[in-house]
Parts: structure tokens; C-alpha cells; sequence
């Protein structure tokens, strides 16, 4: 059968590759060397029907999980962050997935639904650009030997962490009203030095209600208007016009739309091949491995404290997702609605 030009299967066939593109590798400046850090976090003597490994709050408003090196739940123990059309699992490990308006037929991340790895489509990395050592303020997927103190509240989960010399604080929540899933990461430099990092945020795009269907159909772009990464699944009949959306407030990013430059040929979250390159190549559009990965460099003095929002979400149009990723930006945005969510619990 010839091509549209006219060409043969076999000459399709032979058609070169598109180039993979190498940005250079991260050469470290120095080795990575212990930190002072805070106190370690103690065990919670105050939580109600602990277990050793949690237990709830005197108010009842959150249920505390504190892991150390090696610690783990017997199983994920998540939190459910929704509104009425939009929401996401989240679990101790920090993992999980996105949908909208159906839970299985329009998943904007992957469901693994395995219990075991508590595998996921989304994660979060700090990564100190002189040594090139990075993990993640969740203790998935890059986990650091330090503890983890997680809180599920009402309509939100906080991660807190401490790692070589930098202290974060990671608030997952879901807007009220909106198509919008916040992490909102606050960084500290603890360090008693200046230090050069980057933060890294990453989606698996799905689209529809598994990879293996759909992934083949995602098309990335960068928005013109708004300067969001966007992505879109024409073939899924249902859902064909919504666009999804991933974004972060800071000016000076890179990103990628391709999931095999991310992980790398053969890799995994816990170790992506983007981690131990300089940065992301800018690399979107159609037939790729589709993800949206975002890296924002940044400096803190000693002392000092930096708050990123990454945010995802969906638009029923490209209108509406560029409305979207620009009604909520900035942090007072983001302030605003973890707010509003606190206000509809404790009203």
C-alpha cells in the first residue's frame, strides 16, 4: 500500500528517526557532603489511635503519618481531593492520579491501581545543581533516607521533609470550583550557605482511560497566550476537545513533552535520565511518549525561602484551559483557593 505521496510501505518504514534530543550531561562542581539540618523529627506522642506508623490529631482534623528510612504503610493510605467534576488520589507516598468529569473513562494521569509499588504518572523533584543529588519532598518516587511527616487533612495533604541542608513543605489540593489540582512547594535553605537548585515537576499524560490506548494520540504544545504546557487527545470521542494543562509560577523554566527523553530508554521515576542532564530540551508536539516535565533553576541565600505552584488541570477548550492556567496563577491565587477549600470543610 503507497503512502499519501505515493511512497511504499517499505520505503515508509525506512524513513530515519526523529533525532532524540541530548541535552549535555550534568557535570557536578563539587560532591554532595552532609548538612545541618533541624532537629530530626520525633514521633507524634499526641496523635489519638496511633499505630507506630500514624494516628489522628487531637481535633480529628488530620491523620499524621511519620515514615522514617525504610518505614512504609502496609498498604497505601490516600486522601481523596475532588470537586464535583474534577479530582485526584493521593497517597502517603505522594502519589497517585488526576481525572476529570469520569473517574476511569477521562484520566488525565495513570491509575496503577497496584498496592505494591504504589506506583505513579506524577511527581515532584529538588535537585541541587552543584552536586547533582536530587529526591523528591514525597517519599516517592526519588526517596531520601531522612523522615517524612504526612498530614491527610479535609480537602488537602501536606508533605514535610528535610534534605541535605534544604527543609520543604508540599501542600496537595484541589480548587472548589475549578479544573485545578495545586502543589504548591515551599523550599528553605537551612543550609548556612548559598545553594543552587531546581525543582522539577512531571506528569504521565493519559487522556482517556489507559496509556497503552491512548498515548499514542496525545499531542503536546506550548501555549502562545499563556506560556502553559498543554496537551490534547483528538481520538477520544468523548472527550476529543478538552485540552489539559501543566504549569508552574516562575519565569525562568525548561520543559518537555517527551517521556522517553524524562526517564530514559529503559528507566524510571526513581532515576530519570532528565535528572542527570543540565536541563529539558523544549521538546513537544505529536508522536512522542507524551508527558509534561517542568524545571525551574533558583538561588537561596542562607535562610532563605522560595514557594512554587505547579498546577494541572483541564479546560472543556483551549480557551477555557488558557483562562485557567492564567486565572490561577501567582501565589495569591493559590493562597486564595486553599482558602476557599478550608472555608467549605470547616463550615
Amino acid at each position: 500500500v503507497g503512502g499519501g505521496l505515493g511512497e511504499r510501505l517499505d520505503e515508509q518504514l525506512d524513513r530515519p528517526a526523529m533525532p532524540e534530543p541530548r541535552m549535555p550531561k550534568l557535570v557536578p562542581a563539587r560532591r554532595p557532603r552532609p548538612e545541618a539540618l533541624p532537629a530530626v523529627r520525633p514521633p507524634r506522642p499526641d496523635l489519638i489511635l496511633a499505630n507506630g506508623l500514624g494516628g489522628f490529631t487531637a481535633a480529628g482534623r488530620e491523620y499524621v503519618i511519620v515514615l522514617t528510612d525504610g518505614q512504609n504503610t502496609p498498604a497505601p493510605w490516600v486522601n481523596v481531593l475532588a470537586n464535583p467534576e474534577f479530582g485526584s488520589v493521593v497517597s502517603e507516598n505522594g502519589v497517585g492520579y488526576t481525572w476529570s468529569e469520569n473517574a476511569h473513562e477521562f484520566r488525565l494521569t495513570p491509575w496503577h491501581n497496584d498496592p505494591v509499588t504504589d506506583a505513579s504518572g506524577e511527581a515532584l523533584y529538588l535537585r541541587d545543581e552543584e552536586s547533582g543529588q536530587f529526591w523528591s519532598p514525597t517519599p516517592l518516587p526519588a526517596r531520601s533516607a531522612n523522615p517524612y511527616v504526612i498530614r491527610h487533612g479535609f480537602g488537602y495533604s501536606v508533605f514535610e521533609h528535610d534534605c541535605a541542608g534544604i527543609s520543604t513543605e508540599l501542600w496537595i489540593y484541589v480548587a472548589i470550583d475549578a479544573a485545578v489540582k495545586f502543589s504548591v512547594l515551599k523550599v528553605r535553605n537551612q543550609s548556612g550557605r548559598l545553594r543552587k537548585l531546581s525543582a522539577t515537576g512531571y506528569v504521565e499524560w493519559v487522556l482517556g482511560d489507559l496509556p497503552a490506548k491512548s498515548a499514542m494520540h496525545v499531542c503536546t504544545e506550548i501555549d502562545p497566550r499563556s506560556g502553559g504546557l498543554l496537551a490534547r487527545n483528538p481520538y477520544n470521542a468523548e472527550f476529543c476537545d478538552r485540552v489539559a494543562f501543566f504549569d508552574v509560577d516562575a519565569p525562568s523554566r525548561n520543559l518537555t513533552g517527551d517521556r522517553t527523553e524524562f526517564i530514559g530508554r529503559n528507566g524510571s521515576l526513581r532515576q530519570p535520565a532528565a535528572l542527570q542532564r543540565t536541563r529539558l530540551s523544549g521538546r513537544v508536539g505529536a508522536g512522542l511518549d507524551p508527558c509534561g516535565a517542568i524545571q525551574v533553576p533558583f538561588e537561596l541565600g542562607p535562610g532563605q525561602e522560595r514557594e512554587l505552584v505547579f498546577r494541572l488541570g483541564v479546560g472543556r477548550n483551549a480557551d477555557e484551559a488558557t483562562a485557567l492556567i492564567q486565572r490561577f496563577r501567582g501565589a495569591a491565587a493559590a493562597g486564595e483557593a486553599r482558602e476557599a477549600v478550608s472555608a467549605q470543610w470547616n463550615h
